[in-house]
């Protein structure tokens, strides 16, 4: 257990800061100018130059994504509802999502800007839910109608 959690975070702590990158790839083009932008110019300015900023975008990065891959441990735990499980994994992941868009001002700090964030972040949860959960429908039949087939 302690080996499989250890080895998600780590898988997490490399997508974080994948993802991160991937971010910087589409702020850059949506500033439009022809420029990379390792992070939005409002962090640079907040933290007072480029590094310190590149790199604590680069560590919060890798916290959510360790956060969000050792959380989703939650979804092994066979004797929660699922809505048990689908509400705390989203409480957790929503907390650390929101906290490290704000701090890496991947949002704007006003409460539009939030509750806009929020909305696209739940959105795209709410999909990637419905999905997941018709793959895993999907599974569980073919998995009874091979053992149909084999009674």
């Amino acid at each position: 257990m302690k080996r499989g959690l250890l080895f998600r975070v780590f898988v997490g702590v490399l997508g974080g800061v994948v993802l991160s990158y991937f971010i910087t790839i589409v702020i850059s083009l949506t500033v439009g100018d022809g420029n990379y932008y390792p992070c939005v110019p409002s962090l640079t300015e907040r933290f007072g130059n480029e590094v310190t900023a590149v790199i604590v975008q680069t560590v919060l990065s890798a916290i959510l994504g360790a956060g969000f891959a050792g959380s989703s441990l939650i979804w092994e735990k066979d004797e929660w509802s699922l809505l048990k499980q689908t509400s705390i994994y989203f409480g957790i992941v929503s907390v650390l999502m929101m906290t490290v868009a704000y701090v890496c001002e991947w949002m704007e700090h006003s409460v539009k800007g939030v509750l806009s964030y929020f909305s696209i972040f739940f959105a795209i949860f709410i999909v990637v839910w419905i999905v997941q959960y018709l793959i895993w429908k999907i599974r569980i039949s073919k998995i009874k109608e091979g053992i149909q087939k084999n009674k």
